[in-house]
């Protein structure tokens, strides 16, 4: 990890939003109080998560507005009422895409005596969560009444807005924008914010400067990868931060060679083959990749010597970080500390 490359990165997307209050950054990539603070100081007050553990490490580090984009329901519902009691300070919120998640919601913060702010999820496209557009003005304006709630905005993510084109992701974002901002001026309750997007998206939605209250809520960014920096080059000043360390570790029969990095260090959900990128070794042609493996083949088998050490990009960072309980920071070429990845552990504290 490389603090350094974090701070530029932070303050090279709060220029490209337009300031730091167009931005909601989303926590699950970083899952630690290190970066959350670099966030902080750039003056991004404003920040999303997935998990209650996320949530609370963002409250702790004094974040003064949390969205938890995921439907509060059962426990998930009664443990962010917690949170809320325990952390007075910060305003929580919650996505919400039917009346009965609501209903949940609603209770559990009543039951302790709270006020939880509730964003109505609009599917846009990606159908994984959310509501059709045409229903959201009904159920929006109906929520706005239930007890210990209070109507705080509209999410929309469009996580299949993925192409390569950034001439095609503007125009998706636009329509994107275009029927929420429709919703909007069809709704009674007060819509404060219009949270967007992801990290794909960002560079549309950050050069829409006119939208009222739109937020844009990247997430990847504050530690990049090989996944997006080789898809979306448009994203420029973001360099990768965080980097795996691997040694070889055999040198089967043949011109192969096995490195140390299994799928317990990295993300495995890109496809096989497309993993990870071991830095200055092109001629490495990935064959094999198990729990503990990840087997190359090479026309230069002599390159790669036992003793020698060698750095990997991931190309999915964010599951490949919650893999891994601290982060080792690196600062002129040596090794200062390290970040605890506290997020990843799902224990509470309150």
């Amino acid at each position: 990890m490389y603090p350094d490359f974090v701070k530029a990165t932070v303050a090279r997307v709060v220029e490209l939003a337009g300031g730091p209050d167009r931005l909601r950054p989303h926590a699950k990539t970083h899952k630690s109080r290190e970066v959350t603070k670099l966030q902080l100081a750039a003056g991004v007050t404003k920040h999303k998560c997935a998990t209650i553990a996320e949530a609370e490490m963002l409250a702790s580090c004094g974040v003064p507005d949390v969205l938890l984009a995921y439907p509060a329901v059962g426990p998930t519902a009664t443990r962010l009422a917690a949170l809320a009691k325990a952390y007075p300070k910060t305003e929580f919120s919650a996505l919400v895409d039917s009346a009965e998640g609501a209903a949940v919601l609603s209770h559990a913060a009543k039951t302790v005596g709270v006020l939880l702010g509730f964003l109505v999820d609009v599917d846009v496209g990606q159908h994984r969560t959310g509501i059709a557009p045409e229903h959201v003005r009904e159920l929006y304006d109906a929520l706005s009444d239930l007890p210990g709630l209070f109507p705080n905005g509209l999410h929309a993510y469009d996580g299949h807005n993925k192409s390569e084109s950034r001439a095609e992701r503007d125009a998706m974002a636009a329509e994107t924008v275009k029927a929420i901002s429709a919703i909007r001026n069809q709704l009674t309750a007060a819509v404060p914010r219009l949270v967007v997007g992801g990290t794909p998206g960002f560079p549309s939605y950050a050069a829409m400067r006119d939208v009222p209250g739109l937020e844009c809520s990247p997430g990847t960014y504050v530690l990049h990868d090989v996944g997006y920096g080789s898809l979306y080059p448009d994203l420029t000043g973001v360099t990768p931060a965080a980097v795996v360390l691997t040694r070889v570790v055999s040198k089967p029969a043949g011109n192969r060679v096995t490195f140390d990095i299994g799928t317990k260090a990295v993300a495995s959900d890109p496809p096989a083959g497309k993993r990870l990128q071991i830095l200055d070794c092109p001629d490495l042609v990935p064959v094999g990749h198990n729990e503990e493996h990840y087997i190359c083949e090479t026309n230069d088998r002599d390159k790669y010597r036992y003793e020698n050490v060698f750095y990997a990009i991931p190309t999915h960072v964010c599951p490949t970080v919650a893999l891994h309980r601290e982060l080792l920071t690196v600062e002129g070429g040596r090794i200062t500390g390290s970040w605890e990845v506290v997020a990843r552990d799902r224990k509470l504290t309150i």
